[in-house]
């Protein structure tokens, strides 16, 4: 199956956006055409490699679905699909845009967990920049403020002690184009994977100390999966279904036989990377075992979420766990598996 471009008319007000879509064929073991779910998840190398997996693994079709999944830039425009209906779920996504979209009436909730750690970490080039504190009064790479990127930088810097208000966030875009601006020079720091640390000699940059966010920041739940209280009224048999799929999907890719499965899902979305650059994004898969194999958030990770976005003035106040969360269906989605998985990550 091949990524490719499409085009939805209405799919967000004022114009039509394009979007690389995932298209699943139905499988030998799922019902004559299967039911049929729209998702929408977050673009990028690892979050490609994933959904290239659940294609060879089928195990969204095991579950009589008939999907269609597409891949989307805009974490804005994610949120605008699901409120007009043109989108079902995102199970793979940054949700901090949940929480202002809530205060403003947009009845909307987080479902679960996906990726429970950040896999990205501050690099600089610049020979001057040796702690975060040198960071004040200089030019860190980051997304406009609010999204995820920026959020992330913001979470690190306030947790080290850095003042992030002497810091000057230039919005360059998505963690990609951050980190190719830090390898040339543009800003004096900013993110990149947590796999280029083993090459950043090849990148001529350098990982700043307490800067893996995979380790300094545990709390920040870097995606999840959320839909609308609509969605969760009419088809909810179809969300516990597809966050079932992706429950078995996390708890396959933690393990070492699923390495084989990785490099050929590897193979198909990420053309050009070499035997090493796989190796690497293997091995902080299987070092980290990010996923939330269980799915479920708890209130202290929903809650530290909402803080960073008061912090930020994205919202004006922490709302309640029940307004914005609905954590049912994670537990019926993992009733579906049999039970939780023991020793996972949560």
């Amino acid at each position: 199956m091949t990524i490719h471009s499409i085009a939805r008319r209405g799919f967000l007000a004022g114009g039509a956006a394009s979007f690389g879509a995932l298209s699943f064929g139905s499988g030998a073991f799922a019902q004559a055409k299967g039911l049929p779910i729209r998702v929408a998840n977050a673009a990028g190398n690892v979050n490609l490699a994933m959904h290239q997996l659940m294609i060879q693994q089928g195990y969204l079709q095991e579950f009589g679905l008939d999907p269609n999944v597409i891949t989307v830039a805009d974490g804005a425009k994610i949120v605008g699909g699901l409120v007009g209906g043109d989108l079902d779920i995102s199970t793979m996504s940054g949700f901090g845009q949940i929480f202002p979209a809530d205060e403003k009436g947009g009845k909307m909730k987080i479902l679960g967990g996906a990726a429970l750690l950040p896999s990205l970490a501050l690099f600089t080039s610049k020979p001057n920049i040796r702690t975060l504190k040198d960071l004040e009064g200089k030019v860190v790479g980051s997304g406009a403020v609010g999204s995820l990127v920026h959020q992330l930088s913001v979470a690190l810097l306030m947790k080290k002690g850095v003042d992030y208000k002497k810091v000057q966030f230039a919005n360059i875009g998505a963690s990609g184009d951050v980190f190719r601006a830090v390898t040339v020079g543009t800003v004096d720091a900013g993110v990149g994977e947590v796999s280029f640390v083993d090459q950043q000699e090849k990148f001529k940059v350098r990982l700043l100390p307490e800067a893996n966010m995979s380790i300094e920041l545990p709390e920040y739940t870097y995606q999840g999966a959320y839909t609308t209280e609509k969605a969760i009224e009419t088809k909810r048999d179809l969300l516990v279904r597809t966050m079932a799929a992706y429950a078995k999907l996390y708890r396959f890719v933690h393990k070492p036989e699923a390495k084989e499965a990785f490099f050929r899902a590897r193979a198909e979305t990420a053309k050009n990377a070499t035997v090493e650059e796989n190796e690497q994004q293997w091995a902080y898969l299987q070092k980290y075992k990010p996923y939330a194999e269980n799915l479920e958030l708890s209130e202290e990770r929903i809650r530290y979420m909402q803080q960073l976005n008061v912090e930020l003035g994205v919202q004006k106040a922490i709302l309640p766990f029940s307004q914005v969360a609905d954590m049912s269906i994670a537990r019926d989605a993992i009733k579906l598996l049999g039970g939780p998985s023991q020793g996972a990550r949560n």
